[in-house]
């Protein structure tokens, strides 16, 4: 991290920059990025190394994935506004074939975990130590994917895989426990057999230091972190509101929610 800025500095300036994309597109998803944002400052900023893999399975969440990128300096300020413009490599979903930080399609729901299984098992055979990070929704825990993947993870013991939740409660047609029913409630995946740990969401030390705990376990249990999380984090009026998985931001909504990342965090 760049020593000249503080992590909750950080949070709010990636919020900022990430707003500032989002209104440049006047495009949506603002509520599911502001939900998730930190895990990835805590898993691809903070806690990736250069054999490690990430993955944004909740792809839908682009915008924090843009602007984590752009901060390590793997996508330039260039490359960065031209987000969801004509010809852009950049799209509303997450495209492969053009950055090294992106490494597969994502954003059709429930793809992240099995992709992430397949190179944590690929790393067992090779013998080399990189873990693979995927990142994915609660309410993605619904696809059967997921759930095959993680049979699969528990028989071939991938204790090099780290799933993380981003557990917010609301997903495109409601509260995620009035759809299926809490998929990603704690005692689901402690009893499937991984590695567990519920954190708050929000809090980057809590997931760094719990990332650090789970790498010291080499027990052939894969690992997961539920992350309990706010939709919206951050701006008053996004915050637990299901409008704000899809609205694109009018102007004085745009200066209200960059006042308040600025309070929040910045002051």
């Amino acid at each position: 991290m760049h020593e000249s800025i503080t992590l909750k500095s950080l949070q709010g300036k990636l919020r900022l920059k990430m707003l500032d994309l989002y209104k440049m597109a006047n495009a949506g998803h603002i509520g599911c990025s502001l939900s998730c944002i930190d895990i990835l400052i805590a898993s691809l900023i903070l806690r990736k190394i250069e054999s490690d893999d990430f993955i944004l399975s909740k792809g839908h969440a682009a915008g924090a994935l843009y602007v984590c990128l752009n901060y390590k300096g793997e996508l330039t300020d260039e490359q960065l506004m031209t987000y969801y413009k004509n010809g852009t490599s950049l799209p509303a979903h997450p495209a492969a074939g053009k950055h090294a930080g992106i490494p597969f399609a994502t954003g059709s729901l429930g793809h992240g975990l099995p992709i992430g299984c397949g190179i944590a098992k690929a790393n067992k055979m090779k013998k080399t130590d990189g873990y693979v990070y995927v990142v994915m929704s609660d309410g993605e825990t619904n696809e059967g994917t997921t759930w095959e993947a993680s049979h699969f993870a528990i028989t071939h013991k991938l204790d090099n895989l780290i799933a993380i939740i981003d557990r917010n409660g609301i997903q495109g047609f409601g509260n995620t426990k009035n759809i299926l029913g809490d998929t990603a409630a704690p005692d689901l995946w402690k009893n499937l057999g991984y590695d567990m740990r519920e954190v708050e969401g929000h809090d980057v030390t809590k997931i760094v230091e719990t990332i650090d705990e789970l790498k010291g376990l080499k027990n052939g249990r894969p690992k997961l972190i539920i992350a309990n999380t706010i939709k919206g984090k951050g701006v008053s009026f996004m915050e637990n509101e299901m409008a704000w998985h899809y609205l694109p931001m009018n102007g004085e909504q745009f200066e209200k929610a960059k006042l308040e990342i600025e309070k929040n965090y910045l002051s």
